[in-house]
């Protein structure tokens, strides 16, 4: 005797805190980006390609306006119906939703935060309509964890304009973009700024990172800077240290826990749909006990991850995302993300390692959002020292 299956990830029907009015456009959102970009996206992603025909289609979503609305004409949208945007462009592909991501969340976060009125209406009216694209640069060859107090990048000042040193590294749309944000120390006194700069500036030089097994299709970049100069007035006037760029990436740490669900709830799809599909003896392997209990794990570490990244979401809707809040969430989604690709691989044996199934895309860029925007380790100090009161950095 067989019940009618209940195939909705969302066990726990987290989506019904949503408006009306936001499940609507959420439901147009997701038949677009399953029309539109999923049969583009395995391709580009074997290719190690980034689809440039998806930026006129990013455009038309016109979701870059929830990054910075005051400049689209939008209506300012909550932080848990972004964070159910986020989950639908990862489910779709992460890749791509990095790319967004980059521009929308850490380019124009960084300027709409970091920039005066001036700046801000120089660059975002056309950074939300994708005229033009960002990029943002912080970490380095030698500083990922440790950037903060180990920035090598520097910034001189000479009259009206500032001069650049240095390196970047992992630099996701870096080779394409027209504008980069780039953090560098100041020679004077020791406090990180944020520049912009625009492509084709004399002294700055990319080159595009190669044989990477993870979020293949985003074109991360190494970024040379010498001698590049900059006039003040494309300094980020409201960037005073360090402080700042932290802002900018809780912000988007959040971001990163509705990306590791996103990519946890396609891997069971898959996985739950696969299940289904394929006979083995005779029988649906859905049929069996321990393909069951691999299903029930992957949707336990599901419905958690939502719990977490939709009170994250209510919480920065009512002003309390604190850092550590934001830190919890990427550390303990990411780590849930990777037993969930892992048993997802698992339940597709053989056929998990190939492309024609979709989970191996999954399954490898799984590693890379599980180390950017602080490590877990990372991430679990800056939670440590907030319930303990003692640091453990060195």
């Amino acid at each position: 005797m067989t019940s009618a299956a209940k195939t909705d990830p969302d066990f726990f029907g987290f989506a019904d805190l949503l408006t009306d009015a936001e499940r609507a456009r959420l439901a147009g959102i997701r038949e677009y980006l399953e029309r539109e970009i999923r049969p583009l996206a395995d391709a580009a992603w074997a290719s190690s390609e980034f689809p440039f025909e998806v930026i006129p289609k990013f455009a038309e979503l016109d979701l870059a306006a929830l990054s910075a609305p005051a400049f689209s004409g939008a209506e300012p949208a909550r932080a848990l119906f972004s964070g159910f945007v986020s989950l639908e462009m990862n489910r779709v592909d992460p890749s791509i939703a990095v790319a967004h991501g980059v521009h929308a969340g850490l380019a124009m976060s960084s300027i709409d935060g970091g920039g005066d009125d001036d700046q801000r209406a120089r660059w975002l009216p056309d950074m939300v309509k994708w005229n033009k694209i960002g990029a943002f640069a912080l970490t380095e060859p030698e500083g990922g964890s440790d950037v903060a107090g180990g920035m090598r990048t520097t910034a001189r000042r000479e009259g009206g304009h500032w001069v650049l040193n240095g390196a970047k590294r992992w630099i996701g749309n870096g080779t394409f973009a027209d504008l980069v944000v780039v953090w560098a120390r100041d020679v004077a006194d020791g406090r990180v700024k944020g520049f912009v700069v625009e492509k084709g500036a004399p002294g700055f030089t990319t080159s595009k990172i190669e044989g990477k097994i993870a979020l293949r299709s985003v074109q991360n970049a190494d970024i040379r800077l010498d001698d590049v100069r900059v006039r003040e007035e494309d300094r980020l006037q409201r960037v005073n240290g360090f402080r700042d760029v932290a802002n900018v990436l809780r912000r988007t740490r959040g971001g990163v826990a509705w990306q590791a669900l996103g990519v946890s709830v396609r891997a069971y799809e898959l996985a739950l749909r696969y299940a289904g599909e394929r006979e083995q003896f005779g029988r649906p392997i859905a049929g069996f006990q321990m393909i069951q209990d691999l299903l029930v794990r992957m949707l336990g570490n599901v419905t958690a991850s939502f719990g977490v990244v939709v009170r994250l979401a209510q919480l920065a809707d009512e002003g309390e995302a604190t850092p550590e809040r934001a830190a919890l969430a990427k550390a303990f989604t990411t780590t849930r993300m990777r037993e969930v690709v892992s048993w997802a691989r698992e339940l597709f044996g053989g056929n998990g390692i190939v492309l024609d199934h979709e989970i191996a895309k999954f399954f490898a860029d799984a590693e890379a959002i599980y180390s950017f925007e602080g490590s877990r380790e990372m991430n679990t100090l800056i939670v440590g020292k907030a319930v303990t009161g003692h640091s453990a950095f060195v």
